[in-house]
């Protein structure tokens, strides 16, 4: 009886422990798909130089995006599908709840994939590890 006590208790606490490690210190679920496709949008420049939702202040040159899901210093690898390109960029700000697509980029990211005079392209998303 005694071990089996011991054993719920280990398995709860293991639970537990998996939970506390499944989400990040802004309260985001990481628990995720290593890679997902959908639609990459591109920032307005007109955002230049305000905070974004980590803090630090929105850099149009930068290789940063904005994720749904991703804790802020994320680092993911951008692939157009259409034509191969790929850039790793970190996650630093959230998207809109209303936001379409899967990843919202810097216009450097969105000009390096190749789908800054398009507005948006076709990607996948991978976590870098």
């Amino acid at each position: 009886m005694t071990a089996l006590v011991k054993r719920g208790q280990l398995l709860l606490l293991g639970a537990a422990l998996a939970l506390v490690v499944a989400v990040s210190t802004d309260g985001v679920a990481m628990a995720q798909p290593l890679d997902e496709e959908g639609t990459a949008t591109f920032y307005s420049n007109r955002l230049e130089g305000k905070k974004t939702a980590s803090g630090e202040a929105y850099d149009k040159k930068a290789l940063t995006a904005a994720h749904p899901k991703y804790a802020y210093g994320t680092k993911l690898r951008v692939t157009n599908l259409e034509n191969g390109k790929s850039a790793v960029v970190t996650v630093n700000d959230r998207m809109k709840r209303t936001a379409q697509g899967v990843i919202e980029v810097t216009p450097r990211v969105a000009s390096l994939l190749g789908f800054a005079k398009a507005g948006t392209a076709r990607v996948r998303v991978e976590v870098v590890k």
